[in-house]
């Protein structure tokens, strides 16, 4: 005989499982009271029985339920059931209801061998997308990793998780602790395993490993415990991508690179810009093999891996006192040969230090590059003049300077250059901005295309019962019609959700129950009931619809005694 299927909240049908991770148990569930699929996680019992990890995975699920974009999974519900166990004690079984996404994990994509390094860019641009939008909402990951990312059948890359890893963190003292519940140290920035505070450069460096990943088949530090693996994202330098798999561009060295640099100020600074040096390595244009190794030695430091290594052998030799000589020390002689050689090198080089004259003057035909920021293009261009050289304008956006004034130069101040030497002058464009479309009376989906026409972002999308507008229609929007805001910012939507709600009218006065029913623009239909008594004034004893939410301009059928 089949069990009952459970039902969580008297709302979530939980169905077969069909995901399984280092903190939760997915299952594919019911909404029953909306009508649809969902995927339901429900959490393992060590972490429901932390007071502390519910309270805060319950705040952090709310608050990714906020955020709605075609590549973030949905929260639609957070809550929290209680289980009776055999022997009689109740346990609390948190859950988070998500939205249903068909497809692959991008682990499993990645387990079933070599990804083509144009998938592999159109599925990174697809978590940075997501990124993009969950930093300007204020909300950092801290665990993207393959196991995370969604690929639909339709190719729609979908990142899921938001805000359960900033639950974990918060909860746990250690990074072992961390670790064994979010399952690997793989993807760790460098920041979370010292156990420093985080931001979205977090999020950019885990996606890094991601990318080295889908180009090599492996990520760029393995170790043989989360800890060793811990130790090499801060202090190890990886491999180019290249140099594991020849078929990469060099190109794609670089972006990898610079995603996976130790220190966040080098780093790419958000997902926008990760995402515009993913997008150049289109056009084709590639480093040689030095200027790679040029970048490796500027992020990382010279040859880092040798010295780690050396450290961490010193280290095990110094604590380990189980070790033993077994050969005999090198002869007195050779002591003494290297020590006198030593003296030489040392000799030679102060000589030489000691004889380089210092010149204060330049050539006759080099220049110096005078600092012209904040100046305007017109004072640069004539203070470059008098040096000798020639200015080239370069316009870019830039809110944080003045418009007509001057960014940056390349080369850059102090840089010694020939005379006639043309430089780059990068000046403000200053803040570009945008009118914002009228969305109200519109559509969603004519919302969202109006509000990327004119180049702002569509942010969370509120629905409200109205009874006179179908549903997905534009009631408000946060932000005034026809004013002037920054580019790119997030607008919020309230729209209708094409329901009402209404209650229960058995034991209203017929006229009653109407009246409150076509308030709510209902079409209300009365049948007698011959099997029951009548009453004076009749009274409803049934109602074909069930209190709650119904579509808008439902048909409801009222019925009454009319008997005897």
């Amino acid at each position: 005989m089949t069990a009952e299927p459970r039902v969580l909240s008297g709302r979530y049908r939980v169905d077969e499982p069909i995901g399984r991770g280092g903190m939760a148990s997915v299952y594919r569930g019911y909404d029953l009271t909306l009508g649809r699929e969902v995927a339901i996680k429900v959490l393992d019992r060590e972490l429901a029985d932390d007071n502390a990890f519910r309270t805060r995975f319950r705040l952090e699920a709310q608050a990714a339920s906020r955020m709605a974009h075609p590549t973030i999974v949905r929260v639609y519900d957070a809550g929290e059931d209680a289980l009776t166990s055999p022997d009689g004690t109740i346990r609390p079984v948190p859950y988070i209801v998500m939205e249903l996404v068909k497809g692959r994990l991008l682990k499993e994509i990645i387990a079933a061998g070599p990804v083509p390094v144009t998938d592999t860019v159109r599925y990174v641009d697809g978590i940075l997308e997501a990124l993009e939008y969950s930093h300007r909402a204020g909300v950092v990951h801290r665990d993207i990793k393959p196991g995370n990312v969604m690929v639909t059948d339709a190719g729609q890359v979908k990142v899921m998780d938001f805000g359960i890893a900033r639950a974990v963190s918060d909860s746990s003292s250690t990074v072992a602790e961390t670790t064994q519940i979010l399952g690997t140290a793989a993807y760790f920035s460098p920041e979370q395993a010292k156990g420093e505070p985080v931001d979205a450069r977090a999020d950019v460096y885990s996606t890094g490993v991601v990318l080295y990943e889908l180009l090599t088949g492996r990520q760029p530090f393995r170790g043989e415990s989360p800890v060793a693996v811990a130790y090499q994202h801060v202090s190890e330098a990886p491999l180019p991508p290249s140099e594991v798999n020849e078929t990469v561009p060099r190109s794609l060295d670089a972006v990898a690179l610079r995603a996976l640099a130790k220190d966040p100020f080098q780093r790419y600074q958000d997902a926008a810009g990760f995402r515009e040096a993913l997008d150049a390595t289109i056009d084709g244009r590639s480093p040689t093999k030095r200027q790679v190794g040029a970048l490796t030695s500027e992020l990382y430091g010279p040859n880092p891996r040798q010295a780690a290594e050396t450290a961490r052998s010193l280290r095990q030799l110094s604590t380990d006192t189980t070790m033993k000589r077994t050969q005999s020390g090198p002869p007195v002689a050779w002591i003494w040969a290297g020590v006198g050689l030593l003296a030489v090198l040392l000799i030679s080089l102060l000589f030489w230090v000691l004889s380089i004259q210092p010149r204060d003057e330049l050539p006759a035909n080099s220049r110096i590059v005078p600092d012209v920021t904040g100046m305007t293009y017109e004072r640069a261009n004539d203070t470059l003049a008098e040096n000798d050289l020639l200015a080239i304008r370069v316009d870019e956006e830039n809110p944080d300077i003045a418009e007509g004034n001057v960014i940056r130069t390349d080369p850059g101040s102090g840089a010694s250059v020939a005379t006639q030497q043309e430089v780059r002058v990068y000046v403000s464009l200053g803040q570009q901005m945008s009118t914002v479309p009228t969305l109200v009376g519109l559509g969603q989906d004519a919302a969202t295309a109006a509000l990327q026409e004119a180049g702002l972002s569509l942010g969370v999308i509120s629905p409200r019962n109205d009874p006179d507008l179908a549903g997905g229609t534009v009631i408000s929007a946060d932000q005034t019609a026809g004013s002037s805001i920054p580019s790119g910012t997030t607008v919020n939507l309230e729209v209708a959700s094409g329901r009402v709600t209404i209650e229960d009218v058995r034991g209203y006065t017929v006229d009653g129950a109407t009246s409150a029913l076509e308030k709510f623009g209902l079409t209300v239909l009365t049948q007698e009931d011959p099997n029951c008594a009548a009453t004076a004034p009749p009274t409803v004893t049934a109602q074909s619809l069930a209190p709650g939410d119904v579509p808008v301009h439902s048909e409801i059928t009222l019925t009454f005694c009319s008997g005897t």
